[in-house]
């Protein structure tokens, strides 16, 4: 077969998903990340739709792209307008891509009911449309909307949409399942009657996930003649999102074996995946397939004992080749183990026979028996390994701390920490106000240290999450906080618990700073 061509809509169809909002800025760097992966043609948005977009096409001509081609989108011209005055058409023109992709209607009950037009002037729109364009730029794409919809309901009259722009001269005729409702095998007998009836034409899929199954629908496609792969990487798009590029990209190579017409770069789906999602302030989501953090995380300890002897017992692929990694997590469930291959990830050798490994594992044992988590907190379990090894030193002392959180009466609470600790043999006193006990403890904390250890400015917290373990306990309960902290270059997870919401805060962060001092001293060494 061909090789596949990857079209991603993720600057377009990416602010249409419940909770993103991109600046230009945000697109353009997307559209990088995009290009560095290996993307071949990215949607950059609807000139003319609204300001940002129109501002996006203007500032991505000064971007050096490796791969991509950028592509601008929008609708075949209305009825009032002849395609050479229709403003949307021109709009397009004005960005000066050298590709441009148009939808137009392609089942009967939508052009009759959400048009009001006939379906014969439908097919003038179509063909006028891309008549027009493919006379000005290089290639035009026609996306045929709801074209599984419309197939299913007048066949006829679907193959006569595509037909309009093939004759117009479309260089790809891409089959939407707009709704996302097709099954696997409904788009394969579909694509595959598309396919004989348009031998010459080369053809694209792009498919939603209202019913899960945009990934096996595009497979379903491509193995009937579609070639062009549109989707969103990490699956967003309105609804349930699009066809997942991340995942397809990593299945069409690992398991079909398929061939694209750029060089894609596997090693990088994760972090660009992960980047993607930061930039579109997304949740990460632990459980996504090949790329996240719980994709290659084992718990049980059967699984554990097993992956150690050989991981192809429990990982489909392995991890290093989509830029993962795999992760041991912490349990009841987990024996020795588990804490040896934890350990192993942190570079820390244990032999299961010494006495400071069965110091070890009990010590989890104990503090998971007290609601302790380390799962996602890595570095609280480093330093409680280093510290066992002896292989821990201290950078600072604490005397003791004291906060305060006054409410004045005007409805505005101020938070005031006061806090001893002793570095390097020097007593530091320290005072500092902040939004909350938890920011001020964390302001002092710094305060005091920073001038000893001038690296923590690079340190910020970006997650603070608290668990409530025994509920029955009411406001009396035992908490967990878990933190997440980043420098430069790394993010580490640490974890306090405790009946005192800021007594388990404190133990979090102490780790968080202690973390990093030690990883910057390992670094000097």
């Amino acid at each position: 077969m061909n090789s596949l061509v990857l079209y991603d809509a993720l600057l377009r169809e990416g602010p249409q998903t419940e909770g993103i909002n991109l600046s230009v800025n945000d697109k353009l760097m997307l559209m990088e990340l995009l290009d560095d992966i290996g993307v071949q043609y990215i949607e950059g948005g609807w000139p003319g739709s609204n300001p940002k977009d129109t501002l996006f096409f203007k500032e991505a001509k000064r971007l050096k792209l490796k791969h991509a081609i950028l592509t601008a989108f929008g609708m075949t011209r209305r009825l009032r307008f002849k395609a050479f005055r229709d403003p949307n058409l021109l709009n397009l023109l004005k960005v000066q891509t050298s590709v441009i992709t148009i939808f137009g209607k392609s089942w009967d009950f939508h052009v009759q009911h959400a048009l009001k037009i006939t379906l014969e002037e439908n097919l003038h729109l179509i063909f006028d449309s891309v008549k027009f364009l493919k006379q000005r730029v290089n290639k035009v794409f026609y996306d045929a909307e709801h074209f599984f919809d419309g197939f299913k309901a007048n066949a006829q009259y679907a193959f006569q949409c595509l037909k309009a722009a093939q004759d117009a001269g479309a260089d790809c005729l891409i089959l939407c399942d707009t709704n996302g409702g097709s099954t696997p095998e409904e788009v394969a007998s579909i694509v595959s009657q598309v396919r004989q009836k348009f031998t010459n034409s080369s053809l694209g899929i792009h498919c939603h996930n209202d019913g899960d199954l945009a990934i096996a629908n595009t497979f379903s496609a491509i193995g009937n003649g579609a070639t062009q792969v549109q989707g969103c990487f990490n699956g967003y798009g309105e609804r349930c999102g699009n066809t997942n590029m991340t995942s397809f990209i990593a299945t069409a190579i690992l398991k079909y074996k398929y061939k694209f017409t750029t060089t894609i770069n596997l090693k990088k789906l994760t972090v660009v995946s992960r980047k993607i999602d930061e930039i579109c302030n997304m949740q990460l989501r632990d459980t996504a397939p090949y790329v996240g953090k719980s994709a290659f995380a084992h718990k049980a300890g059967v699984h554990i004992s097993a992956v150690k002897n050989a991981s192809k017992t429990y990982e489909h692929v392995s991890p290093e080749l989509i830029g993962n990694t795999r992760k041991i997590l912490m349990s009841d469930m987990a024996g020795s183990s588990a804490v040896i291959l934890k350990a192993l990830d942190r570079k820390i050798v244990l032999d299961k026979n010494t006495k400071a490994t069965q110091t070890i594992i009990e010590r989890i044992k104990n503090l998971e028996s007290q609601g302790y988590q380390f799962e996602g907190s890595e570095a609280s379990f480093e330093i409680l390994v280093k510290k066992a090894l002896k292989q821990h030193r201290n950078f600072f002392e604490l005397i003791g701390f004291r906060v305060i959180v006054e409410n004045r009466g005007d409805g505005n609470l101020i938070s005031e920490a006061t806090i001893k600790i002793k570095v390097k043999g020097i007593l530091e006193n320290i005072v500092a106000e902040g939004n909350g006990p938890v920011n001020v403890l964390d302001i002092a904390l710094r305060k005091a240290l920073i001038r000893f250890y001038p690296r923590l400015r690079e340190v910020a917290l970006v997650d603070f999450k608290v668990r409530v373990l025994d509920a029955k306990e009411g406001t009396a309960s035992k908490v967990r906080v878990l933190l997440v902290s980043k420098d430069k270059t790394h993010m580490w997870g640490t974890v306090g618990v405790s009946d005192n919401i800021i007594d388990a805060s404190w133990m979090a962060l102490v780790d968080s700073i202690d973390y990093k001092l030690l990883k910057d001293d390992q670094t000097r060494k």
